[in-house]
């Protein structure tokens, strides 16, 4: 019997909160019986019992309240409970998209006729009152990073909390990445490659001539000086080059232009990675891959396979999954769950949607149970990938979150329906 309950913000309104009794996903696997200590936005202990706390009744069932280190804590029973970071979706338009057929509410694309849109950052279009984050929140994400779409360079990815209702508090890094693809539909892919080498050779040589440029001694450039500018942290390794891309023959022409360019890559969708997976792994370049990929359904997937994710993992390539969604984002467990089902190790696939993109993406004290880690914690009623588990609290930024969405104020308000009068009847 779960005894942990659901808590408003209010009621966790203490100098620290405390879970105990949890089984905890820590970095070095599962333990039982572990005790998680948050004070303010941070995790300050996370493993064996705390000795000697006193827990004093409280009215509200499951909450206890004690004296720890010189503070009022709120202390959760969690026995029955498992403990995990806040998931992360690792490629989405999570708050840039809300109806997806309406223009006006869809802010992921630049109009630009040039494909080249290297200094287009969504992050000054995300909405973070989006009626899909709380959404997004009901599937234990904590983190989310929103992606451009269009052209050939598509711009500038960035990395939002799901909480907080301003930009100033959910946007954490507007420039995580910057985005491109390569593929059928858009044109020859050598003629892709050569205008993504034309870029960053620009960009290079932007960076040493700018001031010369600036006061009219250098001749103009072929690409905006904006996007010239963007791509800096890019050449300087500061920032990945994330590039879409499922044909295993894209993938090997991209790792020779990777490698010729020395830039850091994240390659996403990889529908036939598993071909190059010993590629890959000798350059621990990660893959964000589709879980739920039905097979082949196109000719860049046409050697896709449901186990490339496992295949992958055991070439030795850092794997992330993501569920490539923005209205149904909260499905992320349900894509990790469908890659263990085909092979990947469950830790692994725990992994994939926490410390992996966390890692990847620079964004360190996130995805993972740790001391001085950003206590963003998402706690299940069983294991946190089988579909019959159900999120029991959520803890973003040491803030216990209302898991209310707009789907479920429908179903509170529709749940009873007033029943109309009998009609009666008069004899004539």
């Amino acid at each position: 019997m779960i005894a942990l309950t659901l808590l408003t913000t209010a009621a966790l309104a203490q100098d620290c909160l405390i879970i105990r009794g949890t089984l905890a996903h820590l970095p070095d696997g599962p333990r039982p019986d572990t005790t998680l200590v948050v004070v303010g936005d941070r995790l300050t202990h996370a493993g064996a019992p705390l000795e000697g706390l006193a827990v004093q009744d409280s009215p509200r069932p499951g909450l206890g309240m004690a004296d720890h280190d010189g503070r009022r804590c709120a202390v959760l029973e969690a026995g029955g409970t498992q403990t995990t970071p806040a998931l992360i979706e690792a490629h989405s338009q999570l708050g840039l998209v809300e109806v997806s057929l309406e223009a006006a509410s869809v802010d992921a694309y630049s109009s630009e006729a040039d494909p080249i849109r290297a200094a287009f950052q969504v992050q000054d279009a995300y909405n973070p009152r989006s009626s899909l984050v709380p959404i997004a929140r009901s599937g234990g994400l904590g983190s989310a990073i929103i992606v451009p779409g269009g052209g050939l360079v598509s711009g500038q990815s960035a990395w939002v909390d799901l909480v907080g209702t301003s930009q100033a508090q959910a946007v954490v890094d507007g420039s995580v990445a910057v985005h491109a693809s390569l593929g059928g539909g858009g044109g020859s892919r050598a003629q892709a490659l050569m205008r993504l080498r034309e870029l960053l050779d620009e960009a290079r040589t932007y960076d040493k001539k700018r001031q010369a440029w600036e006061s009219a001694r250098y001749r103009d450039w072929r690409h905006e000086p904006m996007d010239l500018a963007a791509m800096q942290a890019v050449v300087s390794r500061e920032v990945p080059l994330v590039v879409s891309a499922n044909r295993a023959a894209d993938i090997e022409a991209l790792l020779r232009f990777v490698d010729d360019q020395a830039i850091d890559l994240v390659l996403v969708g990889g529908a036939e990675a598993w071909l190059v997976a010993d590629e890959l792994a000798d350059r621990s370049i990660p893959v964000i891959v589709n879980a739920l990929h039905p097979g082949p359904t196109n000719f860049d997937a046409i050697h896709s396979r449901p186990d490339n994710a496992a295949l992958l993992h055991q070439a030795g390539v850092p794997v992330i999954l993501a569920s490539f969604s923005s209205h149904n984002a909260r499905k992320l467990r349900q894509c990790a769950g469908n890659a263990v089902r085909a092979g990947l190790p469950h830790d692994v696939a725990l992994a994939a949607i926490t410390s992996v993109p966390a890692r990847a993406f620079g964004v360190p004290d996130r995805g993972a149970l740790v001391v001085g880690a950003r206590a963003d914690l998402a706690v299940w009623s069983g294991d946190p990938l089988e579909l019959t588990t159900s999120l029991a609290h959520l803890v973003l930024a040491g803030q216990d979150l209302d898991r209310s969405t707009r789907q479920t104020l429908l179903l509170e308000r529709y749940r009873t329906l007033a029943q109309p009068e009998p009609a009666t009847t008069t004899s004539p």
